[in-house]
Formats: C-alpha cells, structure tokens, sequence
C-alpha cells in the first residue's frame, strides 16, 4: 500500500467514525440546511439538467432537493452502479427507485443499459466521505465518481455536500493524480468554494 493509500485509508476509518456518531435528529437537521443552501446556490441556478444521488443512511439526504428540482421541471439524472463504472439513468419519481449496487437507491434499468451521456449534465451534487476547504474530495475508495466527473463537460459546476464533521482541516485529504476536486462543497455550517477548479486552473 502506498503513503497516499495509507493515509486515505486511516482518514476513511476516522470520517466513517465521525459520521457514524451523528444521531439520526442531527442528521436530519444537518440535512434540511445543505439542501436549503443548495437550493440558493448560484452555481446550481441555471442549471436545467442536474445529476444527484440517492443517499444512504449515513449521507446527506438529497431527496428535498431533488424533489424541488423535478417540481421545477428539470431533468434529473441519478448513477447505477455497473462495475467499475457509474452509469445515468433519468428520474420522474424518486419513489420508482430500486436497491442496486450494496442496497443503494438507483434508477431502474435494465443491465444491457449503456446510460446517458454525461454530457446531458449542466451541473453536477456529488457526495463524498471527506473534504476540504481547496475541493479535494475523499471517496469511498472505488473510483466509481471520480470516474464519472472526468466524463462531464468542461465547465460543468460541481458541487460537493458533506456533514461539517467530515470536512479536514490543513494539510486536507490526500490527494492523487486521479482525484478531481470538486468547485464548491456545502455543508449544514456553510459553502466553501475552492480556489482550484476541476482543470486545476485557479479561480
């Protein structure tokens, strides 16, 4: 295992701790605040056609925001699991929902199903395990997002939501060449936009 793995691996254990010890009021409460930020967002404004996901128990729930976007008559994409990689597939209804990949919500499909083009995407709310205040993101170890927002348009806002306690202080999460931060990550304490974009150019 190498250093970066190492110290991805130690801070994964102490985040899952940390978010694990959020009762479920404190999570819900957490939960109601980044959705109504979300939903003031200007990055996220104009965005007609917008990728979510379906949380776990333990993540943010993003069902609020979802809702109020499909409401407001845009397309809504959310990923399946398909390997390695993460596939989109459009939503009308989050109740139409089925278990996939380890008991997660996705859209139903058929397993033949390429999924839509990222390119579809105008803006994109992804979870993550860590973060911190220069949009470097922590995932669950798969790749499986990172994937994904390497095939999404070039100026496509990404958007990352967490509970405060899963936010790094300095010198932030271990980052390797294949982790894309994200532009903004939101939080039930606040928004934080990084100084560095996807393409790493500065803001």
């Amino acid at each position: 295992m190498t250093l970066p793995a190492q110290d991805k691996a130690a801070l994964r254990a102490r985040l899952r701790a940390a978010r694990a010890a959020l009762s479920d009021e404190a999570r819900r409460a957490a939960s109601a605040a980044i959705t109504r930020r979300l939903a003031e967002l200007p990055e996220l404004a104009a965005a007609r056609s917008v990728l979510g996901y379906a949380a776990g128990p333990a993540e943010v729930d993003l069902d609020p925001w979802l809702r109020a976007r499909l409401g407001r008559g845009d397309a809504v994409w959310l990923p399946w699991v398909d390997g390695s990689a993460l596939r989109l597939g459009a939503v009308t209804d989050l109740g139409a929902l089925v278990a996939g990949w380890r008991g997660l919500r996705e859209p139903p499909h058929d397993p033949a199903d390429p999924g839509a083009d990222p390119a579809v995407v105008d803006a994109a709310v992804v979870p993550g395990l860590g973060w911190d205040a220069a949009g470097g993101r922590l995932g669950q170890g798969g790749g499986h997002v990172d994937r994904l927002l390497a095939r999404l348009r070039p100026g496509v806002p990404v958007v990352g939501v967490a509970f405060a306690v899963q936010v790094v202080g300095p010198p932030g999460v271990p980052r390797e060449p294949h982790d894309l931060p994200v532009d903004v990550v939101v939080t039930e304490e606040g928004v934080l936009r990084a100084r560095w974009g996807r393409a790493g150019a500065p803001q």
